[in-house]
This record gives C-alpha cells, sequence and structure tokens, in this order.
C-alpha cells in the first residue's frame, strides 16, 4: 500500500492494492490509519459491487441506513445518488455540508463509489475542518470552543424546504418530515480521537445558531465562519473516474457535489457508516 498526498493539507490517494480481492486486517489497519491522518482516501479502478462497497465500510465501522435516502431492499444502507442527463434541477449534495449532522447521531463518514461519471464536470470539493480550525482567528476560536450549534435538517424539514422544482432525485428522499426540523446541538469544535487534532463541526446547510444566541445573532458569526472554511487553502477538488472510490471522514471535513455536466448522466453509490459516535471526540 502507497499514500500519495493530494494537498499539502489533507487527503491522500492509496494505490498498490485490489479491494476486489478481499480485505486483510493489515490493509484493514492501514486504510483506518490513512484515513484518521488524511481525512479524505482515494483508490481508484477499484469498481466495486455493493457487497465489496459494503465489506469496505465495514473495515471503518458499521454500515448505517440513511434515514433520508435509503437503499433497496437487499442493500438498504445503499444510497444511489443519480442525475439523469436531461434533469435541470439542483444537485443532491449540493452546497457545503457534513452528512446529516442534524441527527442525533450524525454518520462517522462515508464510502462513495463512481459507477456512471460524466466525461468531464462532476467533481467533489473537501474542506478540511481541521485545517479551518487552526487559521481561524483567535477570537472566532474563544467564541466557539466551549459551546454547541444547533443542527437542523433544512432540505428535508418543512420549515426551511426547498422549492419543489429545485430538489434534487425527486422521489428517492424522504421530504417534508417535521422531525427534520427540531433541533439538535453539537459540539461547535471536535477532537479527533486519533491525532488530537481539534476542528470545526459547523456547515452552512444544517447549523442553524449558535448556543446562547438567536438565529438572527448567529447569523452573521456563522457567515463569517462558513465563507472562512470554505478557503481554498483548506480544500480539494477530486476529479472522479469509473471505479473509483473515495472514503471521507464526517466529523472533520465537509464536501459538495458540483452541479456542471448538464446534459451528462451522472450515478454514484454511497454507504456512511458510524463508530462510537461524537462523544468519543469530546461531544456532550
Amino acid at each position: 500500500m502507497q499514500l500519495h498526498p493530494i494537498t499539502g493539507v489533507f487527503g491522500a490517494e492509496i494505490t498498490g492494492i485490489d479491494l476486489k480481492t478481499g480485505i486483510t486486517e493489515a490493509v484493514a489497519e492501514g486504510l483506518r490509519d490513512a484515513l484518521d491522518r488524511h481525512l479524505v482516501i482515494v483508490l481508484r479502478d477499484q469498481h466495486l459491487d455493493a457487497d465489496q462497497q459494503r465489506a469496505l465500510a465495514a473495515v471503518f465501522g458499521v454500515p448505517a441506513v440513511n434515514p433520508y435516502a435509503h437503499g433497496d431492499p437487499d442493500h438498504p444502507e445503499m444510497t444511489r445518488i443519480v442525475k439523469e442527463a436531461d434533469e435541470r434541477t439542483g444537485v443532491f449534495g449540493g452546497g457545503w455540508h457534513t452528512d446529516l449532522s442534524f441527527l442525533d447521531h450524525p454518520p462517522r463518514g462515508s464510502v462513495l463509489c463512481g459507477i456512471d461519471i460524466p466525461p468531464y464536470g462532476g467533481d467533489t470539493m473537501y474542506s478540511s475542518q481541521q485545517a479551518a480550525w487552526d487559521s481561524l482567528p483567535g477570537p472566532l476560536q474563544e467564541l466557539l470552543e466551549h459551546r454547541r450549534v444547533a443542527h437542523v435538517g433544512k432540505p428535508y424539514g418543512i420549515k426551511w424546504a426547498p422549492p419543489v422544482e429545485e430538489q434534487a432525485m425527486k422521489g428517492s428522499t424522504k421530504r417534508g418530515d417535521p422531525e427534520a426540523d427540531r433541533e439538535r446541538w453539537h459540539p461547535a469544535v471536535l477532537t479527533h480521537p486519533v491525532t488530537g487534532r481539534k476542528g470545526l463541526y459547523v456547515n452552512p446547510t444544517y447549523a442553524l445558531r449558535i448556543e446562547g444566541m438567536s438565529e438572527e445573532m448567529s447569523r452573521p458569526i456563522l457567515e463569517q465562519i462558513f465563507a472562512h472554511c470554505a478557503l481554498p487553502e483548506h480544500g480539494l477538488r477530486l476529479r472522479w473516474t469509473p471505479g473509483m472510490v473515495a472514503v471521507w471522514d464526517n466529523y472533520a471535513t465537509q464536501h459538495y457535489a458540483i452541479n456542471d455536466y448538464h446534459g451528462f448522466r451522472r450515478e454514484m453509490r454511497r454507504v456512511a457508516f458510524q463508530t462510537e459516535g461524537l462523544e468519543a471526540w469530546g461531544g456532550r
């Protein structure tokens, strides 16, 4: 197994292994270590089927069903992310976010496989929330370090639901759920249990307000933090190829699916995984 850094901040491409032949404990340990230290890992030309993808997710945690985009009965934890060539809607995962941070127990990470890839476009951008924390101005660090932030599932609820014509994957996702509008409180700052690095845990899709502040008071502060997280110095842009696999740490990164491939079909397959939860990262 060889690791090749993608940027000077985070992300690594792994070569020298074939996941289809089975994953030994030594390989599994290497993959977990790579994810802990690089936050996003990429393996090209793997062409995994659903069972092999689930086995890869099980290396990192327990495969988890997405309550708002579950798969078929044989693979309920598999979310098929499809945009057809003639669709002109938004794209699933468009906008900076961490997956399902509005749940009581958000998934620790995800494994995404490229099935049908446009000839160009359809990249995924990632942002290291550890790098964003490291460069965050001191007064904002002091404000956030011992506070929580309320998260709500805006795209899936009622109060903040986007217009129907803008919704991606209509019919394949659960919408209009009043439970998604309920505030869930998570720490604004998490500490990685292996590396000890601190990172932000806020994102513009789901974060609503800072503990002790109203939504109106929180908004300008959060907007400043969101803009800081999205700086190029904190990010990487991943260009997909058929059969490629990406695994990311959902507690230490944000990501953004770019909707720039109109006229081409794109199909991805994703499975999330759970570990011990936010409590191991200093959550409460």
